[in-house]
């Protein structure tokens, strides 16, 4: 079986959870005897200019490894505007691998149409869509959250985007569903990484039969060992991912200046992250909340996945404060690998990968008090980070998530066919 695996990024490049993903299954999938893997990655001008050269390049010295520049790219319809260059590589790329099946994690820079590129060029090959967040559905990068205040989005329709949007007419908004629409009418399947994705996309109107949940895998490794704590105390916190106005770190250092105001002195929160491409507004309030509570606030920057074991060991828990609908969180998986107890805002797939009460806490998402107290809490009962700590389930591993992946390849038999 010839499988091509299709991200909007190469993890080298910008190492997001959908690009860390995709990039591990494709790993995994080349190891299998019986499989011929293909990464195919996009990528923009953000990182091609400090690589200038042919449309498909290597990243490292991987031959199975490409990414293809894709500079011109509609965001609004997910459209890939670039008729002459960039789809007829695309096509050239079909016709020379023939995959059997074509696993796509986003559209991104490719484009929505590399759909009808591929039931064009090779009908016979089985199409696969893993929908690892909403930017089918909503227009503000695929947040579902309204572009005025903190609000999330629970549905989308035409009147409600144009709110968001008020400069562009709310028929936009139906053609633009309509569009995107009719092309994942010809994907043979979707793969929801967690249910909550999966109810979204079905009340947009994607069939549920059409949606099979299959949960992220992680490779594995070695198991970070826990702090030594002689009086018990857990009172070392961890955030782990870029800094966005969305992931939810001021609301996490606005929560640490309240425990200081309150009287605690004794913990230390861990931040590690950089806040590529945010502006320098956002920049500047995490810079100043983080000095509000220093020596208590420690910000390490950047990190590289293979470092992950080393920054583990230093915390008890690990915060995951975002304010949107996260679908399937790497950190997630990362902080139950290393036996961390989660502390999550209680909604969307954070709600459903932690359960509150036995391998984590619920907070409230974007409230400041509720996280210290959830926080205080922490501190304060060492009972209960022993029991949420043996309530923590291991994730699944790549090798059975891929497992999985193939036997859904296998029973695929006829391609879909445009509505």
């Amino acid at each position: 079986m010839r499988v091509l695996v299709v991200a909007h990024n190469h993890p080298d490049l910008h190492p997001g959870g959908t690009e860390i993903f995709a990039h591990d299954l494709f790993r995994e999938l080349r190891g299998r005897p019986d499989v011929e893997a293909l990464f195919l990655a996009a990528t923009n001008r953000i990182h091609r200019e400090p690589r200038p050269g042919t449309s498909f390049q290597a990243v490292s010295d991987a031959p199975d490894e490409v990414v293809l520049w894709s500079g011109h790219f509609d965001h609004f319809y997910l459209s890939q505007v670039d008729t002459y260059g960039v789809v007829p590589q695309l096509a050239g790329l079909l016709r020379e691998f023939r995959p059997d099946v074509v696993h796509l994690h986003h559209v991104l820079l490719l484009g929505v149409e590399f759909i009808a590129v591929i039931r064009r060029v090779l009908p016979q090959a089985r199409i696969v869509m893993t929908l690892h967040d909403y930017y089918a559905i909503c227009a503000h990068d695929g947040l579902m959250m309204r572009t005025r205040g903190r609000e999330r989005c629970e549905r989308a329709s035409p009147n409600r985007c144009a709110g968001c949007f008020p400069e562009t007419a709310a028929d936009r908004f139906l053609l633009r569903e309509r569009y995107i629409k009719t092309l994942f009418a010809q994907v043979d399947r979707f793969i929801a990484p967690s249910r909550f994705i999966k109810e979204r996309f079905v009340a947009w109107g994607i069939p549920a039969a059409r949606i099979d949940v299959v949960p992220n895998g992680r490779p594995e490794a070695p198991v970070a060992a826990h702090r030594p704590s002689p009086d018990g105390r857990r009172a070392v916190f961890g955030y782990f991912g870029n800094l966005n106005p969305w992931k939810g770190a001021t609301v996490l250092l606005k929560a640490a200046q309240r425990l200081v105001a309150e009287g605690e002195r004794d913990f230390e929160l861990r931040i590690h992250g950089g806040a590529p491409f945010q502006s320098e507004g956002f920049v500047e309030e995490v810079d100043a909340l983080a000095r509000a509570v220093e020596p208590h606030a420690v910000r390490l920057g950047p990190y590289r996945r293979e470092d992950l074991p080393v920054l583990m060991a230093q915390v008890d828990w690990v915060v995951m404060p975002s304010i949107w609908w996260e679908n399937a969180p790497l950190v997630i998986q990362e902080a139950f690998h290393h036996r961390r107890p989660v502390i999550a805002s209680g909604i969307g797939g954070m709600a459903e990968a932690v359960r509150d009460g036995t391998d984590g806490l619920h907070v409230r998402p974007d409230d400041p008090v509720a996280l210290a107290r959830a926080m205080r809490q922490a501190m304060q009962e060492p009972r209960l980070w022993s029991r949420l700590v043996e309530g923590i389930r291991p994730p699944p591993t790549i090798a059975e998530t891929a497992d999985r992946h193939l036997r859904l390849y296998r029973g695929l038999d006829a391609p879909a066919q445009a509505a």
